[in-house]
């Protein structure tokens, strides 16, 4: 079984550098999973729900390419801003909150930048979901 996700998990994105922190925001009925409020599939908004991962190492980041361009070719790391457009997925859709899929531990978000986004660390691990 998987581990529901809550406020506070760690998130790693495929070409960011250091982690990251998920951020739940409380919207309609908040629900508490063993302390922290439980995410669901639609907790991916860049910078409100997903910070930052340090440094982006994608050549797929304007940002990027447009550095290591000027650096003759040389990969170089820019600022990472996540662009997540679509929610998380697959999610569990055995358990809904506030009418969306759970969002559980081996759920993954896509950014723009073609990194993949995992969790990490949960937040907490005494609630299990399907």
């Amino acid at each position: 079984m998987a581990i529901q996700v809550v406020l506070g998990a760690t998130l790693q994105c495929s070409f960011g550098v250091a982690p990251s922190t998920l951020v739940v925001l409380p919207k309609g009925l908040p629900v508490m999973d063993g302390g922290p409020l439980a995410a669901t599939i639609m907790d991916f908004a860049p910078i409100a729900n997903i910070p930052p991962f340090g440094l982006c190492t994608s050549i797929a980041n304007p940002t990027v390419a447009a550095a290591t361009a000027a650096a003759l070719g040389v990969l170089t790391p820019m600022p990472c801003i996540p662009v997540t457009m679509a929610p998380w997925f697959p999610g569990s859709p055995a358990v809904l909150i506030n009418n969306f899929p759970a969002l559980n531990n081996s759920c993954k978000c896509m950014c723009a930048w073609a990194g993949v986004i995992s969790i990490l660390n949960p937040g907490q691990f005494t609630v299990q979901i399907p």
